[in-house]
C-alpha cells in the first residue's frame, strides 16, 4: 500500500493541477486569477479548491524569483501542494556536496548553462540555500483516495523502491541524496523514472537526435499509449531515426504502461504542443504545455471525475 501525503487528509475534493512553470510568474498569476484564486494577505487562495503544482518552477523563463515568491507561501500556508520536479532535484544535487566534497550534480558546462537562470535569480549563496532547503520539503508524489500526482511517471516498481528512502510525507531523506545521485543504485533508477519518465535502450545500431541535436541510443516511453499501439507510437524517437527496421525485434515490458483501470494520474514534464489540451488517456493527464517554449501554462480542474476530459483544462 502506498503512503499518502499527510495534507490529503482534508476533505478537499477539488484540485487545480498546474503544469511546469519554469520562471513564468506573470503567466502563473494570470492563470491563478482565471481559476478563481484571490490574494489574501498577499497570498493566493481559493474559497473551495486547492492548487497542486507539478514542480519545475525554475531553470528557464524570465522570473525565477517571482514564481517562488508566489508558490512558496501558497504551499507553506496550506493553500496549495506541490510535488518535486526534476529541475528541483537537479538544483538540490548541484548545491549539495558528497562525502568527499564534490557536488552531487557536476558543475559541468552543460549543467551550468541549464541552471544559470536560477543562479542569476539568487546570486547570494545564503539566500539560495533557503530555496534549496524548501525544495527538499517537496514530496516525490501525492496520492489521495482518488488521484495520483507525480512529475513524470507513476511506475509501481519505482514507487516501491522510492518508498524505502522517503519519510512519511514522501520526501526524500537527507541521507539518501548521495545514493539517489549514484548511477549504480536502484534509487537513482527509480528517481529517473519518476521525475523523467521510463527509458529503454534501443537495439544495436538504432539511434535518433533529440531536440538539442544530441544523438540518443535510449528512448523515453509513452507509458500512456494503449498496449495495442505500434512500438514507434510508444517511444519518443526524436528526429533522424537510423536503422528503424531493427525496432521490429524490440519488445517492451508490460509493466511500463499505466494501468487503464488505476486511479486518475496527473503529470507534467513532457513539453506537449497541442493547441487544445486533452487527456493522454481516460485516466491520465499531462499539464505541461511548454510555457518556456512559447507554449501556454495549463491547469486541469479536477472535480471528482473518474474519466478525465478536455472540458476541465484551463490556460
Amino acid at each position: 500500500m502506498y503512503r499518502k501525503e499527510s495534507t490529503n487528509s482534508a476533505l478537499n475534493k477539488r484540485y487545480d493541477i498546474i503544469g511546469d512553470i519554469h520562471g513564468h510568474a506573470d503567466a502563473l498569476e494570470t492563470l491563478l486569477e482565471k481559476l478563481g484564486y484571490q490574494k489574501h494577505q498577499g497570498v493566493y487562495k481559493h474559497p473551495m479548491n486547492k492548487a497542486i503544482f507539478l514542480g519545475d518552477f525554475i531553470d528557464r523563463g524570465p522570473d525565477q524569483r517571482g514564481v517562488l515568491d508566489l508558490v512558496m507561501p501558497m504551499v507553506n500556508q496550506g493553500y496549495a501542494m506541490s510535488v518535486m520536479g526534476n529541475h528541483e532535484f537537479n538544483a538540490i544535487g548541484y548545491a549539495t556536496l558528497d562525502q568527499v566534497g564534490q557536488p552531487l550534480r557536476k558543475h559541468s558546462v552543460k549543467n551550468n548553462k541549464q541552471h544559470s537562470a536560477f543562479l542569476e535569480a539568487y546570486p547570494l549563496a545564503e539566500e539560495r540555500q533557503v530555496i534549496i532547503d524548501w525544495f527538499k520539503t517537496l514530496p516525490f508524489y501525492i496520492e489521495t483516495e482518488a488521484i495520483r500526482v507525480v512529475h513524470a511517471n507513476w511506475n509501481d516498481r519505482a514507487i516501491q523502491i522510492l518508498n524505502k528512502y522517503l519519510d512519511n510525507n514522501q520526501r526524500l531523506k537527507d541521507d539518501a541524496y548521495d545514493r539517489a545521485s549514484s548511477k549504480e543504485s536502484e534509487l537513482y533508477s527509480a528517481v529517473e523514472t519518476v521525475l523523467k519518465g521510463p527509458e529503454v535502450r534501443l537495439p544495436d545500431g538504432v539511434s535518433f537526435s533529440d531536440n538539442d541535436g544530441i544523438v540518443r541510443t535510449k528512448a523515453r516511453v509513452n507509458w500512456w499509449a494503449p498496449k495495442e499501439s505500434l512500438l514507434q507510437e510508444k517511444l519518443q524517437l526524436g528526429s533522424e531515426l537510423k536503422n528503424a527496421q531493427s525496432l521490429k525485434t524490440m519488445a517492451l515490458d508490460d509493466g511500463v504502461n499505466y494501468d487503464s483501470k488505476a486511479k486518475p494520474l496527473f503529470v507534467g514534464h513532457y513539453w506537449l504542443k497541442d493547441e487544445i489540451p486533452k487527456p493522454l488517456s481516460g485516466n491520465s493527464v499531462c499539464v505541461d504545455y511548454s510555457i518556456a517554449k512559447s507554449g501556454k501554462l495549463v491547469a486541469y480542474q479536477w472535480q471528482g471525475e473518474e474519466v478525465l476530459n478536455e472540458s476541465q483544462f484551463v490556460w
